[in-house]
């Protein structure tokens, strides 16, 4: 057979080709690829605040000109301690090529083989910290945070691809990996930084990240026989395993297959779906996206309220009188909020939670509230904020870890694969968004 074949129909059994030692391998493997793949983008956006300083600062050639830009903007002529260029320059650079990438590639992503996806992640992950390590302009840098938004946003697309490969546990393993990364990326560049090492020497250290991405994708996955490791895939296999036990992805029903309400009020796939095979064409991808939408949608809400918290309205929360500096009070919103993402994200096996509207609702009060102290700066301290980021990044880490398992959960086996790929850019476009609404916010706020 040439065709790999989906393993995750039956998640709560172990198949007969999958030993425990196996899953376990699977899992730490998914694990160590969700740290890896994200941890450039942390990494980039706790370095933010340094890169536009550092930088501002590099390119004077007169004797004050990043100062006279804040005296402008913020500094003299503002009570907030700003920036000349927001933070959310960096998010963009951050994000937008990860949108542009989760927006078009599972349209055409299945030509390219997983080997060589995985190539690419790693090559463009190294030349991102090279970059923003050895450049000397803010737009040097923004290229390195460019290519390390590219490496981020075709290795989430893949790797959410490819654990339909697996059994579906693999699915926390990635989770909690890519909260993980948010902890460690923000975690170990504060801790250096604050240790004394320069951002540049900080982000060197962190070409170690790519090496073990290669090492946990070839070394440490157990794949199927039949996985197309160097091959295009082109033909697509589909089981009924548990058909009975899902809910379909699609309200609207097809000609070619008849569902019936079951007792309990699921609908059950008829029989002919067994037979369904061959690529999915294009008017079924864009029916798969329509019945995405109910999960796509509350994420994307989640993620612009978070971001537009951490890029729009965290620099802007700073306590003059408090014990460490406006950087370091920055560096540190960054890392609990990663704490937060990393305890959420790993929760997937003690409890899941279907409705992510409400995690979008709470997400934004979260955002509401902190654009409003920023305005009124009704907070007596930053230890307030701390508990507030730590919240926020809980909600955050919850809403994407559960919506992609009920996307697995709910969709067959034919569509899974697809699914998973065209889901992921609720998140990011959320981000994207949220960055572009940062820059007039920041700007208003820098001119009072």
């Amino acid at each position: 057979m040439d065709e790999a074949v989906s393993v995750n129909a039956d998640p709560d059994m172990p198949s007969d080709s999958e030993g425990r030692s196996s899953r376990w391998r699977n899992w730490t493997g998914f694990w160590l690829l969700g740290l890896c793949n994200n941890f450039a983008y942390v990494v980039m956006l706790s370095a933010a605040h340094d890169i536009l300083k550092q930088q501002g600062s590099h390119n004077s050639t007169s004797p004050t000109p990043s100062t006279v830009a804040l005296d402008v903007e913020g500094g003299k002529g503002s009570h907030y301690d700003c920036s000349p260029v927001s933070t959310a320059a960096v998010l963009l650079a951050d994000i937008l090529p990860t949108l542009l990438i989760k927006f078009s590639a599972p349209f055409f992503i299945h030509e390219l083989p997983y080997g060589f996806r995985v190539l690419v992640c790693v090559a463009t992950a190294i030349a991102s910290f090279l970059l923003v390590s050895f450049s000397s302009t803010v737009w040097i840098s923004i290229l390195g945070v460019i290519f390390a938004s590219v490496s981020a946003g075709l290795g989430e697309l893949s790797f959410l691809s490819l654990t339909v490969f697996f059994s579906r546990d693999v699915l926390g393993g990635w989770g909690s990996g890519t909260g993980g990364a948010g902890v460690a990326g923000a975690l170990l560049y504060s801790a250096l930084t604050q240790a004394g090492l320069s951002p540049r020497n900080t982000l060197l250290i962190m070409l170690v990240v790519p090496v073990a991405m290669v090492i946990s994708y070839f070394f440490l996955l157990v794949f199927p026989p039949s996985f197309p490791q160097w091959k295009c895939r082109e033909v697509e296999s589909v089981r009924g395993g548990d058909s009975q036990s899902r809910r379909p992805l699609l309200d609207d029903t097809d000609e070619e297959e008849e569902r019936e309400k079951g007792a309990e009020g699921v609908f059950i796939m008829s029989a002919c779906e067994d037979k369904v095979t061959g690529p999915l064409t294009f008017i079924e991808k864009l029916h798969i996206i329509k019945g995405l939408l109910r999960f796509v949608v509350p994420l994307g809400v989640v993620y612009f309220a978070e971001y537009f918290i951490n890029q729009g309205l965290l620099e802007l929360l700073y306590f003059p009188n408090f014990y460490l500096s406006h950087a370091e009070q920055y560096r540190w919103y960054q890392t609990l909020y990663q704490v937060g993402v990393l305890v959420s994200r790993s929760s997937l096996c003690c409890v899941k939670f279907r409705r992510i509207w409400a995690l979008s609702l709470l997400q934004c009060v979260n955002a509401v509230l902190l654009l409003l102290s920023v305005y009124y700066q009704f907070l007596p301290s930053a230890w307030l904020v701390f508990v507030i980021v730590l919240y926020e990044g809980l909600l955050g880490g919850a809403a994407y870890v559960n919506t992609f398992y009920f996307i697995s959960k709910e969709t067959g086996d034919r569509q899974r694969e697809f699914a998973m790929a065209a889901a992921s850019v609720g998140d990011s476009l959320g981000i994207a968004i949220s960055g572009l609404t940062a820059f007039p916010v920041h700007r208003y706020f820098c001119s009072l």
